[in-house]
């Protein structure tokens, strides 16, 4: 859902460097939700959704990318942790579009929406009226509006209420569940999430509070028809996500374990020294209290709605605590 900085730095100068003008489609062009794999990278492991315009009569082969963010924006880490981060929407030509992906070796799926002559180039007037300086910029929001989310109310804009879909996806799942599954359930950035993650996480997903991720949207906008039973899709070339697997060695229980007997071994080796490390409380100590400052001011202070007190928060405090405990048993 998120690029790179190459990715996105490549971005943001063609998008300012490609021109979008109004004009009518032909006949033969179409209109395709591109839907692209995870990548390695956590930003990268919730997949990304854009929309490619292709017109061979009239030259163009565009994908347009809501997933564009500047990092020379004042205070740009400062408002992403607090959740107030602006992403714009981009316009770049398929072919550097794919290329990166390539590079990356991430498939992208692509479906041709069966869309009328009227019905594309309604579409294609608001995707340029959306690339307009003025109108290209959003409030991010992992979960109500991002890449996915915003293409989908595009494509609804335009064809109204009458679409429906047969996809039903994963009943009573929650945001915690979906979230953990793409970001990996033994992951330490998985941990830190459901640290972070309050009530409002666990509250299961309606079918349309899913399509936020574009694995979903994929499946939703396959299996969609009108009332009358005409699908939205005309042809598609599609497949699952491979979700990237966290080894052994780098999950967040082993990690936790060895810290544990890393606290224990200390203590071991003090009582037989009969001395203090006073560097071991100073080393337990201080991370515990940088992330305890971290979570709270994230806790209560970020902008990001699912975010909040929950009772995960008390294993940071009882995790300190059992090893403090461990320690002076020497």
């Amino acid at each position: 859902m998120w690029h790179n900085f190459r990715t996105s730095i490549l971005f943001f100068c063609l998008v300012l460097s490609l021109g979008i003008q109004a004009q009518t489609l032909s006949p033969e062009a179409q209109i395709s939700l591109l839907t692209c794999a995870p990548g390695k990278e956590l930003y990268a492991r919730y997949g990304h959704t854009a929309i490619r315009v292709l017109d061979e009569p009239n030259e163009i082969d565009i994908v347009f990318n809501y997933g564009i963010f500047d990092f020379n924006t004042d205070h740009f880490y400062w408002k992403f942790v607090r959740g107030e981060t602006w992403y714009e929407l981009g316009a770049t030509p398929y072919y550097w579009f794919m290329r990166e992906y390539k590079r990356e070796k991430r498939p992208v799926y692509e479906q041709v929406l069966n869309l009328s002559p009227e019905q594309q180039n309604l579409l294609w007037d608001k995707l340029v009226e959306n690339y307009e300086p003025e109108n290209r910029k959003y409030l991010y929001n992992f979960v109500f509006d991002n890449c996915a989310t915003r293409p989908y109310q595009l494509i609804i804009s335009v064809l109204g209420d009458s679409i429906v879909s047969d996809y039903d996806g994963y009943t009573c799942q929650t945001y915690r569940d979906f979230i953990s599954h793409y970001t990996g359930q033994h992951t330490w950035a998985n941990a830190g999430i459901n640290l972070l993650f309050g009530p409002k996480a666990d509250r299961p997903m309606t079918n349309g509070q899913r399509l936020f991720l574009p694995e979903e949207l994929m499946y939703y906008i396959q299996y969609a028809h009108s009332l009358d039973g005409i699908r939205l899709i005309k042809h598609s070339d599609i497949g699952p996500f491979k979700v990237i697997h966290t080894p052994w060695y780098a999950t967040w229980e082993l990690g936790l374990v060895l810290y544990f007997l890393a606290v224990l071994a200390m203590s071991i080796i003090d009582r037989i020294r009969g001395k203090w490390s006073w560097w071991v409380e100073l080393a337990a100590g201080i991370p515990y209290l940088v992330l305890l400052l971290i979570v709270t001011f994230l806790t209560f202070f970020s902008c990001h709605p699912l975010v909040g007190f929950g009772w995960r928060l008390f294993i940071i405090p009882l995790t300190h605590l059992c090893a403090r405990f461990i320690y002076i048993l020497r």
